[in-house]
């Protein structure tokens, strides 16, 4: 396989996951699938990174998805036992 197509599909990759992570935090439900909210929602997310507090921010919201991350495994079992 070529060099370009192994980065192709690292890169495609590397986007499936990320808007996997969209859906798993419910964000699509939430905003009733309006992409204009959600790429909102993100320049919020980059504005507040960028501020003067972002630092905190950062280290909130690691905090926070590890947490989450954590969890998911054991309410992924506990669904497909039901």
């Amino acid at each position: 396989m070529r060099t370009w197509q192994v980065e192709r599909r690292q890169r495609t990759r590397h986007l499936i996951e990320l808007g996997g992570l969209v859906v798993k935090a419910g964000i699509v439900e939430l905003t009733n699938d309006d992409r204009a909210v959600i790429y909102g929602a993100m320049l919020w997310i980059a504005a507040k990174l960028q501020g003067h507090d972002g630092k905190h921010a950062r280290q909130l919201w690691a905090v926070k998805g590890k947490q989450a991350l954590a969890a998911a495994p054991k309410e992924e079992l506990k669904a497909q036992r039901t």
